[in-house]
Protein backbone atom coordinates (compact mmCIF):
# COMPACT_ATOMS: atom_id res chain seq x y z
CA UNK A 1 0.00 0.00 0.00
CA UNK A 2 1.08 3.22 -0.64
CA UNK A 3 1.80 6.17 1.31
CA UNK A 4 -0.69 8.49 -0.18
CA UNK A 5 -3.65 5.90 -0.12
CA UNK A 6 -2.82 4.72 3.34
CA UNK A 7 -3.50 8.48 4.27
CA UNK A 8 -6.87 8.65 2.17
CA UNK A 9 -7.89 5.22 4.38
CA UNK A 10 -7.09 7.26 7.79
CA UNK A 11 -8.62 9.77 6.51
CA UNK A 12 -11.93 7.64 5.64
CA UNK A 13 -11.98 5.80 8.91
CA UNK A 14 -11.83 9.14 11.08
CA UNK A 15 -14.63 10.34 9.28
CA UNK A 16 -16.52 7.19 9.79
CA UNK A 17 -15.73 7.11 13.49
CA UNK A 18 -17.15 10.90 13.56
CA UNK A 19 -20.17 9.98 11.92
CA UNK A 20 -20.85 7.14 14.00
CA UNK A 21 -20.32 9.41 17.59
CA UNK A 22 -22.10 12.53 15.63
CA UNK A 23 -25.79 11.59 17.03
CA UNK A 24 -25.63 10.05 20.26
CA UNK A 25 -22.50 12.69 21.63
CA UNK A 26 -24.37 15.50 20.34
CA UNK A 27 -27.76 14.49 21.91
CA UNK A 28 -26.41 13.37 25.40
CA UNK A 29 -24.61 16.89 25.42
CA UNK A 30 -28.32 19.13 24.86
CA UNK A 31 -29.50 16.71 27.64
CA UNK A 32 -26.71 17.58 30.20
CA UNK A 33 -27.08 21.48 29.54
CA UNK A 34 -31.04 21.08 29.25
CA UNK A 35 -31.43 18.64 32.56
CA UNK A 36 -33.35 20.07 35.58
CA UNK A 37 -32.17 17.37 37.66
CA UNK A 38 -28.31 16.96 39.39
CA UNK A 39 -26.88 14.15 40.36
CA UNK A 40 -25.58 13.35 44.02
CA UNK A 41 -21.90 13.98 43.23
CA UNK A 42 -22.79 17.69 41.30
CA UNK A 43 -24.66 18.41 44.67
CA UNK A 44 -21.71 17.76 46.91
CA UNK A 45 -19.48 19.84 44.91
CA UNK A 46 -22.39 22.85 44.43
CA UNK A 47 -22.08 22.73 48.68
CA UNK A 48 -18.54 22.83 48.92
CA UNK A 49 -18.18 25.78 47.02
CA UNK A 50 -20.89 27.44 47.90
CA UNK A 51 -23.02 27.55 44.81
CA UNK A 52 -26.58 27.75 44.09
CA UNK A 53 -26.89 25.70 40.65
CA UNK A 54 -31.08 26.33 40.29
CA UNK A 55 -30.40 30.60 40.04
CA UNK A 56 -30.09 31.67 36.89
CA UNK A 57 -27.42 34.63 35.61
CA UNK A 58 -27.67 36.86 33.19
CA UNK A 59 -24.83 37.59 31.15
CA UNK A 60 -22.73 39.91 33.78
CA UNK A 61 -22.79 37.63 36.30
CA UNK A 62 -22.20 34.91 34.37
CA UNK A 63 -19.29 36.32 33.18
CA UNK A 64 -18.14 37.04 36.35
CA UNK A 65 -17.99 33.59 37.38
CA UNK A 66 -15.99 32.36 34.34
CA UNK A 67 -13.22 35.19 35.01
CA UNK A 68 -13.36 34.51 39.15
CA UNK A 69 -12.88 30.93 38.60
CA UNK A 70 -10.57 31.22 35.89
CA UNK A 71 -8.35 33.64 38.00
CA UNK A 72 -8.37 31.62 41.45
CA UNK A 73 -7.13 28.91 38.88
CA UNK A 74 -4.03 31.39 37.05
CA UNK A 75 -3.12 31.62 41.02
CA UNK A 76 -3.28 28.08 42.62
CA UNK A 77 -2.04 26.94 39.13
CA UNK A 78 0.83 29.58 39.60
CA UNK A 79 1.74 28.81 43.62
CA UNK A 80 2.00 25.33 42.85
CA UNK A 81 4.47 25.19 40.54
CA UNK A 82 6.81 28.22 42.71
CA UNK A 83 6.28 25.47 45.47
CA UNK A 84 7.03 22.21 43.64
CA UNK A 85 10.97 22.36 45.17
CA UNK A 86 9.41 21.12 48.31
CA UNK A 87 6.24 19.05 47.68
CA UNK A 88 6.43 15.58 48.09
CA UNK A 89 6.52 13.67 44.42
CA UNK A 90 8.77 16.39 42.54
CA UNK A 91 10.92 14.00 41.10
CA UNK A 92 13.78 16.69 42.67
CA UNK A 93 12.61 18.98 39.72
CA UNK A 94 13.04 22.72 41.26
CA UNK A 95 10.32 25.16 41.96
CA UNK A 96 9.47 27.40 38.44
CA UNK A 97 10.98 30.69 37.94
CA UNK A 98 8.64 33.03 38.71
CA UNK A 99 8.25 34.31 34.45
CA UNK A 100 7.87 30.63 33.40
CA UNK A 101 5.59 29.76 36.35
CA UNK A 102 3.04 33.13 34.95
CA UNK A 103 3.16 31.43 31.31
CA UNK A 104 2.55 28.25 32.39
CA UNK A 105 -0.57 29.15 34.67
CA UNK A 106 -1.93 31.46 32.39
CA UNK A 107 -1.37 28.96 29.42
CA UNK A 108 -3.10 25.42 30.85
CA UNK A 109 -5.84 28.00 32.48
CA UNK A 110 -6.84 29.34 29.03
CA UNK A 111 -6.81 26.13 27.63
CA UNK A 112 -3.74 26.96 25.80
CA UNK A 113 -1.44 24.46 26.76
CA UNK A 114 1.74 25.96 25.20
CA UNK A 115 5.10 25.14 26.93
CA UNK A 116 7.67 26.78 26.97
CA UNK A 117 9.78 24.12 29.24
CA UNK A 118 10.96 20.61 28.89
CA UNK A 119 7.65 18.78 30.52
CA UNK A 120 9.86 15.71 31.97
CA UNK A 121 12.79 17.34 32.80
CA UNK A 122 10.33 20.12 34.61
CA UNK A 123 7.12 19.33 36.46
CA UNK A 124 6.96 16.43 38.90
CA UNK A 125 3.73 14.40 39.65
CA UNK A 126 1.88 16.82 41.84
CA UNK A 127 2.60 19.49 39.29
CA UNK A 128 1.55 17.59 36.51
CA UNK A 129 -1.75 16.21 37.80
CA UNK A 130 -2.62 18.38 40.70
CA UNK A 131 -1.79 21.08 38.54
CA UNK A 132 -1.69 20.65 34.89
CA UNK A 133 -4.53 17.80 34.72
CA UNK A 134 -6.88 19.51 36.45
CA UNK A 135 -6.61 22.60 34.64
CA UNK A 136 -7.46 20.38 31.19
CA UNK A 137 -10.57 19.37 32.64
CA UNK A 138 -11.73 23.00 33.97
CA UNK A 139 -11.04 25.01 30.87
CA UNK A 140 -12.75 22.33 28.38
CA UNK A 141 -15.24 22.67 30.73
CA UNK A 142 -15.85 26.41 30.75
CA UNK A 143 -14.90 27.21 27.04
CA UNK A 144 -18.66 24.57 26.69
CA UNK A 145 -20.00 26.45 29.30
CA UNK A 146 -19.62 29.64 27.51
CA UNK A 147 -21.10 28.34 24.13
CA UNK A 148 -23.78 26.97 25.97
CA UNK A 149 -24.52 30.41 27.31
CA UNK A 150 -24.34 31.51 24.04
CA UNK A 151 -27.01 29.01 22.27
CA UNK A 152 -29.13 29.61 25.19
CA UNK A 153 -29.19 33.22 23.60
CA UNK A 154 -30.42 32.37 20.38
CA UNK A 155 -33.15 30.06 22.05
CA UNK A 156 -34.23 32.28 24.50
CA UNK A 157 -36.48 35.60 24.38
CA UNK A 158 -37.77 37.98 26.64
CA UNK A 159 -35.47 37.72 29.10
CA UNK A 160 -31.46 38.17 29.31
CA UNK A 161 -31.14 35.03 31.44
CA UNK A 162 -28.46 32.33 30.01
CA UNK A 163 -28.13 29.51 32.75
CA UNK A 164 -25.96 29.36 35.43
CA UNK A 165 -22.06 28.88 35.17
CA UNK A 166 -21.58 26.86 37.94
CA UNK A 167 -24.00 24.45 37.31
CA UNK A 168 -22.67 24.26 33.09
CA UNK A 169 -19.23 24.13 34.86
CA UNK A 170 -19.83 21.50 36.82
CA UNK A 171 -21.87 19.38 34.47
CA UNK A 172 -19.66 19.72 31.90
CA UNK A 173 -16.79 18.12 33.56
CA UNK A 174 -18.56 15.69 35.67
CA UNK A 175 -21.24 13.98 32.61
CA UNK A 176 -18.55 14.75 29.51
CA UNK A 177 -15.54 15.25 30.48
CA UNK A 178 -14.56 12.58 33.37
CA UNK A 179 -16.72 9.79 32.05
CA UNK A 180 -14.86 10.69 28.16
CA UNK A 181 -11.51 10.90 29.69
CA UNK A 182 -11.70 7.75 31.68
CA UNK A 183 -12.50 5.85 28.60
CA UNK A 184 -10.08 6.89 26.17
CA UNK A 185 -7.55 6.18 29.14
CA UNK A 186 -8.14 2.88 29.11
CA UNK A 187 -7.69 2.80 25.06
CA UNK A 188 -4.19 4.20 25.39
CA UNK A 189 -2.98 2.58 28.38
CA UNK A 190 -4.12 -1.03 26.32
CA UNK A 191 -2.50 -0.06 23.17
CA UNK A 192 1.01 0.93 25.74
CA UNK A 193 0.89 4.42 27.02
CA UNK A 194 2.63 4.98 30.18
CA UNK A 195 0.67 5.13 33.69
CA UNK A 196 2.53 5.25 36.43
CA UNK A 197 4.05 7.48 39.56
CA UNK A 198 7.46 5.98 38.87
CA UNK A 199 10.53 7.83 39.91
CA UNK A 200 13.33 8.87 37.25
CA UNK A 201 14.78 5.60 35.75
CA UNK A 202 17.71 5.42 33.48
CA UNK A 203 17.33 3.27 30.95
CA UNK A 204 20.79 2.69 28.98
CA UNK A 205 24.00 3.99 27.56
CA UNK A 206 23.79 5.85 24.62
CA UNK A 207 27.18 8.05 23.14
CA UNK A 208 28.64 7.53 26.27
CA UNK A 209 26.23 9.29 28.22
CA UNK A 210 22.83 7.67 30.39
CA UNK A 211 19.52 8.20 28.90
CA UNK A 212 16.75 8.62 31.66
CA UNK A 213 12.97 8.93 31.53
CA UNK A 214 10.45 9.37 34.58
CA UNK A 215 7.20 7.98 34.46
CA UNK A 216 3.63 9.50 35.11
CA UNK A 217 0.08 9.13 34.82
CA UNK A 218 1.07 9.79 31.13
CA UNK A 219 -2.04 8.12 29.21
CA UNK A 220 -5.14 9.75 31.59
CA UNK A 221 -3.19 13.00 31.18
CA UNK A 222 -3.47 12.28 27.43
CA UNK A 223 -6.76 11.35 27.20
CA UNK A 224 -8.03 14.81 28.83
CA UNK A 225 -5.16 16.39 26.68
CA UNK A 226 -7.03 15.25 23.47
CA UNK A 227 -10.82 15.14 24.56
CA UNK A 228 -10.93 18.71 26.22
CA UNK A 229 -8.82 20.20 22.86
CA UNK A 230 -6.04 21.10 25.44
CA UNK A 231 -2.64 20.21 23.83
CA UNK A 232 0.41 19.92 26.53
CA UNK A 233 2.09 16.88 26.47
CA UNK A 234 3.42 15.42 29.28
CA UNK A 235 6.68 14.77 27.88
CA UNK A 236 8.63 17.52 25.57
CA UNK A 237 8.09 15.34 22.31
CA UNK A 238 4.30 15.54 22.88
CA UNK A 239 2.18 13.11 20.83
CA UNK A 240 5.33 12.27 18.80
CA UNK A 241 6.37 10.47 21.87
CA UNK A 242 5.70 6.36 21.99
CA UNK A 243 4.96 6.77 26.06
CA UNK A 244 1.92 9.56 24.89
CA UNK A 245 1.46 8.13 21.21
CA UNK A 246 2.90 4.58 21.04
CA UNK A 247 0.81 3.42 17.70
CA UNK A 248 -0.03 4.16 14.53
CA UNK A 249 -3.83 3.12 15.98
CA UNK A 250 -3.55 5.59 18.69
CA UNK A 251 -2.22 8.55 16.74
CA UNK A 252 -5.62 8.38 14.90
CA UNK A 253 -7.48 7.47 18.11
CA UNK A 254 -6.30 11.10 19.51
CA UNK A 255 -7.19 12.47 16.41
CA UNK A 256 -10.40 11.22 16.96
CA UNK A 257 -10.85 12.52 20.54
CA UNK A 258 -9.29 16.35 19.35
CA UNK A 259 -12.41 16.26 16.98
CA UNK A 260 -15.31 14.48 18.46
CA UNK A 261 -16.81 17.06 20.64
CA UNK A 262 -16.31 20.14 18.72
CA UNK A 263 -18.25 18.28 15.70
CA UNK A 264 -20.80 17.18 18.22
CA UNK A 265 -21.77 20.18 19.85
CA UNK A 266 -23.12 21.69 16.46
CA UNK A 267 -25.69 19.09 16.61
CA UNK A 268 -26.10 20.07 20.54
CA UNK A 269 -26.69 23.32 19.27
CA UNK A 270 -29.35 22.44 16.65
CA UNK A 271 -31.56 20.26 19.17
CA UNK A 272 -30.91 23.21 21.84
CA UNK A 273 -32.07 26.05 19.21
CA UNK A 274 -35.18 23.58 18.23
CA UNK A 275 -33.60 22.97 14.81
CA UNK A 276 -31.01 20.24 13.83
CA UNK A 277 -31.39 21.22 10.47
CA UNK A 278 -29.28 24.85 11.86
CA UNK A 279 -26.71 22.32 13.70
CA UNK A 280 -26.15 20.45 9.91
CA UNK A 281 -25.53 23.70 8.57
CA UNK A 282 -23.01 24.69 10.87
CA UNK A 283 -21.62 20.92 11.03
CA UNK A 284 -21.45 21.53 6.83
CA UNK A 285 -19.37 24.64 7.44
CA UNK A 286 -16.59 23.16 9.82
CA UNK A 287 -16.60 19.79 7.79
CA UNK A 288 -15.62 21.30 4.49
CA UNK A 289 -12.80 23.47 5.45
CA UNK A 290 -11.26 20.98 7.69
CA UNK A 291 -11.41 18.69 4.88
CA UNK A 292 -10.16 20.93 2.41
CA UNK A 293 -7.42 22.08 4.89
CA UNK A 294 -6.05 18.12 5.13
CA UNK A 295 -6.18 17.83 1.47
CA UNK A 296 -4.07 20.95 1.05
CA UNK A 297 -1.70 19.99 3.31
CA UNK A 298 -1.48 15.93 2.42
CA UNK A 299 -0.72 17.47 -1.36
CA UNK A 300 1.70 20.19 -0.02
CA UNK A 301 3.35 17.14 1.74
CA UNK A 302 3.47 14.50 -0.69
CA UNK A 303 3.41 16.35 -4.34
CA UNK A 304 6.53 18.79 -2.87
CA UNK A 305 9.34 18.66 -5.15
CA UNK A 306 13.20 18.06 -4.78
CA UNK A 307 15.37 14.62 -5.04
CA UNK A 308 15.35 13.36 -0.97
CA UNK A 309 11.20 13.75 -1.50
CA UNK A 310 11.35 12.08 -4.14
CA UNK A 311 12.57 8.85 -2.69
CA UNK A 312 11.66 9.33 0.10
CA UNK A 313 7.79 9.77 -1.22
CA UNK A 314 6.76 12.94 0.79
CA UNK A 315 8.66 15.48 3.10
CA UNK A 316 9.46 13.27 5.50
CA UNK A 317 11.55 15.40 7.54
CA UNK A 318 10.27 16.12 11.45
CA UNK A 319 7.47 13.64 10.87
CA UNK A 320 7.70 10.03 12.75
CA UNK A 321 8.27 7.24 10.75
CA UNK A 322 5.60 5.42 12.76
CA UNK A 323 2.78 7.59 11.22
CA UNK A 324 3.72 8.75 8.26
CA UNK A 325 3.03 11.74 6.13
CA UNK A 326 -0.42 11.25 5.46
CA UNK A 327 -1.24 10.54 9.42
CA UNK A 328 1.02 13.66 10.30
CA UNK A 329 -0.97 15.73 7.70
CA UNK A 330 -4.09 14.60 9.43
CA UNK A 331 -3.16 15.50 12.71
CA UNK A 332 -1.17 19.12 12.01
CA UNK A 333 -4.30 19.74 10.38
CA UNK A 334 -6.72 18.89 12.91
CA UNK A 335 -4.98 19.97 16.07
CA UNK A 336 -4.46 23.56 14.80
CA UNK A 337 -7.70 24.11 13.33
CA UNK A 338 -8.81 23.46 17.08
CA UNK A 339 -7.55 25.17 19.95
CA UNK A 340 -5.29 21.52 20.94
CA UNK A 341 -2.05 22.19 19.86
CA UNK A 342 -0.64 18.65 20.08
CA UNK A 343 1.99 17.32 17.79
CA UNK A 344 2.97 14.37 16.36
CA UNK A 345 5.24 15.94 14.16
CA UNK A 346 7.51 19.68 13.66
CA UNK A 347 5.57 21.97 12.39
CA UNK A 348 8.84 23.51 11.68
CA UNK A 349 9.77 21.00 9.21
CA UNK A 350 6.80 20.98 6.95
CA UNK A 351 6.95 22.07 3.75
CA UNK A 352 6.85 25.96 3.49
CA UNK A 353 3.47 25.74 2.18
CA UNK A 354 2.35 22.80 4.61
CA UNK A 355 3.88 25.15 7.38
CA UNK A 356 1.58 28.21 6.39
CA UNK A 357 -1.64 26.14 6.22
CA UNK A 358 -1.05 25.25 10.09
CA UNK A 359 -0.61 28.86 10.76
CA UNK A 360 -3.96 29.95 8.88
CA UNK A 361 -5.98 27.18 10.59
CA UNK A 362 -4.93 28.87 13.69
CA UNK A 363 -5.42 32.23 11.94
CA UNK A 364 -9.41 31.51 11.16
CA UNK A 365 -10.01 31.56 14.88
CA UNK A 366 -9.94 27.33 15.54
CA UNK A 367 -13.50 27.04 14.36
CA UNK A 368 -13.44 24.39 12.00
CA UNK A 369 -14.66 22.28 14.49
CA UNK A 370 -12.45 24.78 17.00
CA UNK A 371 -11.62 23.77 20.47
CA UNK A 372 -14.57 22.51 22.74
CA UNK A 373 -17.16 25.30 23.18
CA UNK A 374 -14.43 28.17 21.93
CA UNK A 375 -15.51 26.37 18.08
CA UNK A 376 -18.97 26.69 18.56
CA UNK A 377 -19.21 29.92 19.77
CA UNK A 378 -16.46 31.16 17.54
CA UNK A 379 -18.12 29.75 14.26
CA UNK A 380 -22.11 31.30 15.68
CA UNK A 381 -20.53 34.74 15.46
CA UNK A 382 -18.87 33.97 11.71
CA UNK A 383 -22.40 32.77 11.02
CA UNK A 384 -23.72 36.60 12.96
CA UNK A 385 -21.18 38.09 10.82
CA UNK A 386 -22.62 36.44 7.32
CA UNK A 387 -26.15 37.27 8.01
CA UNK A 388 -25.31 40.78 8.28
CA UNK A 389 -23.30 40.57 4.98
CA UNK A 390 -26.47 38.97 3.29
CA UNK A 391 -28.33 41.80 4.53
CA UNK A 392 -26.58 44.65 3.55
CA UNK A 393 -26.71 43.00 -0.21
CA UNK A 394 -30.30 42.79 -0.33
CA UNK A 395 -31.29 45.69 1.64
CA UNK A 396 -33.14 44.09 4.67
CA UNK A 397 -32.11 43.79 8.50
CA UNK A 398 -30.62 40.58 8.56
CA UNK A 399 -31.67 37.91 10.62
CA UNK A 400 -30.56 34.64 12.24
CA UNK A 401 -32.43 32.13 14.08
CA UNK A 402 -35.64 34.38 14.64
CA UNK A 403 -33.54 37.58 16.10
CA UNK A 404 -32.24 40.37 14.44
CA UNK A 405 -29.15 41.38 14.11
CA UNK A 406 -28.99 45.18 15.24
CA UNK A 407 -26.01 47.75 15.19
CA UNK A 408 -25.63 46.78 18.89
CA UNK A 409 -25.44 42.82 18.09
CA UNK A 410 -22.79 43.23 14.93
CA UNK A 411 -20.46 45.86 16.97
CA UNK A 412 -19.85 42.83 19.59
CA UNK A 413 -19.19 40.73 16.57
CA UNK A 414 -16.82 42.61 14.83
CA UNK A 415 -15.29 43.68 18.42
CA UNK A 416 -14.95 39.73 18.94
CA UNK A 417 -13.20 39.42 15.56
CA UNK A 418 -10.80 42.09 16.31
CA UNK A 419 -9.18 40.72 19.50
CA UNK A 420 -7.26 38.36 17.92
CA UNK A 421 -5.29 39.44 14.68
CA UNK A 422 -4.75 42.74 16.95
CA UNK A 423 -2.76 40.74 19.42
CA UNK A 424 -1.14 38.68 16.85
CA UNK A 425 0.06 41.39 14.62
CA UNK A 426 1.10 43.96 17.46
CA UNK A 427 3.23 41.50 19.30
CA UNK A 428 4.43 40.13 15.83
CA UNK A 429 5.67 43.61 14.75
CA UNK A 430 7.34 44.72 18.11
CA UNK A 431 8.96 41.45 18.43
CA UNK A 432 10.37 41.72 15.28
CA UNK A 433 11.16 44.94 15.50
CA UNK A 434 13.48 44.81 18.96
CA UNK A 435 16.84 43.46 18.66
CA UNK A 436 16.31 40.59 21.67
CA UNK A 437 13.52 38.67 20.89
CA UNK A 438 15.47 38.15 17.43
CA UNK A 439 17.84 36.55 19.22
CA UNK A 440 15.71 33.64 20.46
CA UNK A 441 15.22 32.95 15.97
CA UNK A 442 17.29 29.80 14.91
CA UNK A 443 16.39 30.55 11.68
CA UNK A 444 16.65 33.93 9.91
CA UNK A 445 14.77 34.85 6.88
CA UNK A 446 11.11 33.79 5.87
CA UNK A 447 11.34 31.10 7.90
CA UNK A 448 12.55 33.03 11.30
CA UNK A 449 9.72 35.63 10.70
CA UNK A 450 7.53 32.43 10.53
CA UNK A 451 8.66 31.33 14.11
CA UNK A 452 7.74 34.38 15.65
CA UNK A 453 4.58 34.56 13.95
CA UNK A 454 3.69 31.27 14.72
CA UNK A 455 4.28 31.67 18.23
CA UNK A 456 2.08 34.80 18.66
CA UNK A 457 -0.87 33.16 16.23
CA UNK A 458 -0.78 29.89 18.94
CA UNK A 459 -0.57 32.36 21.97
CA UNK A 460 -3.08 34.30 21.23
CA UNK A 461 -5.66 31.96 19.45
CA UNK A 462 -5.17 29.77 22.51
CA UNK A 463 -3.91 27.12 20.47
CA UNK A 464 -0.55 26.42 22.36
CA UNK A 465 1.22 24.29 19.43
CA UNK A 466 4.98 25.83 18.55
CA UNK A 467 6.60 25.86 15.10
CA UNK A 468 10.10 24.94 16.68
CA UNK A 469 13.17 26.55 16.06
CA UNK A 470 12.15 29.27 18.25
CA UNK A 471 13.56 29.73 21.85
CA UNK A 472 10.07 31.14 23.80
CA UNK A 473 11.66 30.17 27.57
CA UNK A 474 12.99 33.98 27.67
CA UNK A 475 11.18 36.51 30.06
CA UNK A 476 10.22 38.52 27.09
CA UNK A 477 8.30 35.56 25.13
CA UNK A 478 7.08 33.74 28.71
CA UNK A 479 5.44 37.46 29.67
CA UNK A 480 4.31 38.56 25.87
CA UNK A 481 2.82 34.91 24.96
CA UNK A 482 1.56 35.16 28.74
CA UNK A 483 -0.70 38.08 28.27
CA UNK A 484 -1.81 36.97 24.43
CA UNK A 485 -3.16 34.19 26.08
CA UNK A 486 -4.88 35.64 28.67
CA UNK A 487 -6.35 38.73 26.13
CA UNK A 488 -6.82 35.98 23.56
CA UNK A 489 -9.48 33.79 25.93
CA UNK A 490 -11.38 36.62 27.82
CA UNK A 491 -11.81 39.42 26.01
CA UNK A 492 -13.84 37.33 23.21
CA UNK A 493 -15.55 35.67 26.32
CA UNK A 494 -16.88 39.16 27.18
CA UNK A 495 -17.98 39.73 23.68
CA UNK A 496 -19.86 36.82 23.39
CA UNK A 497 -21.63 36.78 26.61
CA UNK A 498 -22.30 40.19 25.81
CA UNK A 499 -24.02 39.84 22.55
CA UNK A 500 -25.62 36.14 23.94
CA UNK A 501 -27.32 38.44 26.67
CA UNK A 502 -28.60 40.69 23.96
CA UNK A 503 -29.74 38.07 21.81
CA UNK A 504 -31.66 36.30 24.79
CA UNK A 505 -33.79 39.57 25.25
CA UNK A 506 -35.54 39.88 21.81
CA UNK A 507 -38.82 38.47 20.94
CA UNK A 508 -38.37 36.70 18.28
CA UNK A 509 -38.96 37.69 15.23
CA UNK A 510 -41.47 35.75 13.22
CA UNK A 511 -40.22 33.99 9.53
CA UNK A 512 -41.41 35.64 5.80
CA UNK A 513 -39.99 34.73 2.38
CA UNK A 514 -37.85 37.39 2.85
CA UNK A 515 -36.19 35.60 5.75
CA UNK A 516 -32.17 34.12 4.45
CA UNK A 517 -32.75 30.24 5.36
CA UNK A 518 -29.68 30.01 7.40
CA UNK A 519 -29.99 26.27 7.11
CA UNK A 520 -29.55 25.96 3.23
CA UNK A 521 -26.76 25.00 1.61
CA UNK A 522 -26.33 28.86 0.25
CA UNK A 523 -25.52 30.11 3.62
CA UNK A 524 -23.09 27.27 4.59
CA UNK A 525 -21.33 28.32 0.74
CA UNK A 526 -21.45 32.39 1.98
CA UNK A 527 -20.43 31.55 5.67
CA UNK A 528 -16.83 29.74 4.03
CA UNK A 529 -16.33 32.72 1.63
CA UNK A 530 -16.66 34.92 4.78
CA UNK A 531 -14.21 33.23 7.00
CA UNK A 532 -11.80 32.60 4.12
CA UNK A 533 -12.21 36.27 2.83
CA UNK A 534 -11.82 37.82 6.38
CA UNK A 535 -9.34 35.82 7.10
CA UNK A 536 -7.48 36.15 4.58
CA UNK A 537 -7.62 40.36 4.18
CA UNK A 538 -6.41 40.00 8.11
CA UNK A 539 -3.42 38.34 7.63
CA UNK A 540 -2.42 37.92 4.09
CA UNK A 541 0.15 40.69 4.39
CA UNK A 542 2.10 38.95 7.31
CA UNK A 543 1.65 35.06 5.43
CA UNK A 544 3.63 36.53 2.37
CA UNK A 545 6.38 37.70 4.59
CA UNK A 546 6.57 33.68 6.18
CA UNK A 547 5.51 31.18 5.13
CA UNK A 548 4.33 31.99 1.64
CA UNK A 549 7.19 33.72 0.67
CA UNK A 550 9.22 30.26 2.14
CA UNK A 551 6.91 28.28 0.16
CA UNK A 552 6.94 29.96 -3.19
CA UNK A 553 10.53 30.33 -3.34
CA UNK A 554 11.89 26.01 -2.71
Amino acid sequence: MGPVLAGVLQLLALIGALALAYIPLGSYMAKVYSSDKHWRVEKWIYKGIGADPDTEMRWTAYLRGVLAFSAVGVLFLYLLQRAQGVLPGSLGFASIDPDQAFNTAVSFVTNTNWQSYYGEQAMGHVVQTAGLAVQNFVSAAVGIAVAVALVRGFARSRTGELGNFWADLVRGVVRILVPGAFVAALVLVACGALQNFSGIHEVGQFMGGSQQWNGGAVASQEAIKELGTNGGGYFNANSAHPFENPTPFTNLFEIFLILVIPFALTRTFGIMVGSVKQGYAILATMASIWVGFVALMMWTEFAHHGPAFDLAGGAYEGKEVRFGVGASSIFATSTTLTSTGAVDSFHSSFTGLGGGITMLGMMLGEIAPGGTGSGLYGMLIMAVIAVFIAGLMVGRTPEYLGKKIGAREIKLAACYILVTPALVLVFTAIAMALPTPGHSMTNSGAHGFSEILYAYTSASNNNGSAFAGLNADTLWFNSTLGLCMLFGRFLPMVFVLALAGSLAEQKPVPETAGTLRTEKPLFTGLLVGAILIITGLTYFPALALGPLAEGLAS
